[in-house]
Parts: structure tokens; C-alpha cells; sequence
């Protein structure tokens, strides 16, 4: 099993209680929007989210930090899940975990989630136009677009929903013909 693997199969009971947590304090989607918020700020400041995952940083500053830093901004929910996370030294699984979650949570309200590797940015057409296509792949299911972007696929964009890959970008095509003209060269004529 991969790391990323192990890491995920950890991840997912503390998604599921959360999940749970959320359900019977009908907070649902107070704490999307508040995963959503943590996790913009994690993306937005590395030496926070260094902080935060680094081992020999004491629990006690890191809850205080927690404390200081999301007390009035966040359900009091997600502070305490925070807090458990640090004390059980999970917090470093704090990204998984969300992405857990919101798998979980799209699952229970019918969302496909369409994970989108793009080389620029997506207009509101190309996004609208693509969510389309992907509502008529699924059978018009809601989707929610999860872009990204990767500059180094040149151009074009990939697409995963679940175990599925759609590659449309020019970096994807040019192995695709590297792979052709490599497996030709070798044959005799």
C-alpha cells in the first residue's frame, strides 16, 4: 500500500465521526464552508501549515494557535475536531481529512467530483461548459469542479472523476506519440 494510501485509510474514520458530528448538530454546511475556509488559509500560508504539521512544535502551542486563530471564525465544532486532531498528532492528516470529508459529503447529496488539472485558468464558460459535458457523461448528475493548475501539461486540461482519467492536455498527447514512435522503432522490417 502506498503512503498516500495509508494516509487516506487513516484519514477516513476522523472524516466519517466529523461527517457524523456535523449530521447531528445539523451543521452540515456550516462546516463545509468552514473546512473550506481552513483549508484556503492552509494553501495561502506554508509556514502556517509547516507549523501546524511539525511534529516538535508542543500540542499545547499548536491549540492555542487554533484558539487565537479560527475561535470566532469557525463552528465550534471544527475547533474542537481541531483540538482532537492535535492531541491524537493527526493534524498532519488535516488536509486528507478534508478532502475525505468532502468526498463523503458529495456522496450523500449526489455530487459528482470532477478533479480538473488545467495548464491556465478556466473562464466561468469553459468551467460551465465543462461542467456540462461531465452532468451528460454522469448521467446529469450534479457536478462540482475541483481545479487545478499544472502548468507543465503545456496545454489542454485532465479530467478524474472516481478511477477515471480523461486526458485532453498536449503533454498527455505528446507521450502518447513518444510511446507510439518508441514501441515502432523497435520493430524489424
Amino acid at each position: 500500500m502506498s503512503r498516500r494510501g495509508f494516509m487516506s485509510k487513516v484519514a477516513m474514520p476522523y472524516a466519517e465521526a466529523l461527517i457524523e458530528s456535523a449530521r447531528n448538530a445539523s451543521a452540515l454546511e456550516q462546516v463545509n464552508q468552514d473546512l473550506s475556509l481552513i483549508s484556503d488559509v492552509l494553501k495561502k500560508s506554508k509556514e502556517l501549515k509547516t507549523f501546524f504539521y511539525n511534529p516538535l512544535v508542543a500540542s499545547e502551542i499548536k491549540k492555542n494557535v487554533v484558539n487565537k486563530l479560527f475561535a470566532n471564525q469557525v463552528h465550534n465544532l471544527i475547533i474542537k475536531f481541531l483540538l482532537i486532531l492535535i492531541d491524537r498528532r493527526r493534524i498532519a492528516l488535516l488536509d486528507i481529512i478534508i478532502n475525505k470529508y468532502l468526498e463523503l459529503v458529495y456522496q450523500l447529496q449526489s455530487v459528482i467530483v470532477a478533479e480538473v488539472l488545467t495548464s491556465t485558468v478556466l473562464t466561468d464558460l469553459q468551467q460551465n461548459s465543462l461542467i456540462s459535458k461531465i452532468k451528460d457523461m454522469t448521467g446529469g448528475k450534479t457536478v462540482k469542479l475541483l481545479i487545478k493548475i499544472e502548468p507543465t501539461l503545456l496545454a489542454g486540461f485532465i479530467i478524474k472523476i472516481g478511477s477515471k482519467t480523461i486526458d485532453t492536455s498536449l503533454h498527455g498527447k505528446l507521450n502518447h506519440i513518444s510511446v507510439y514512435l518508441n514501441s515502432t522503432s523497435n520493430v524489424s522490417i
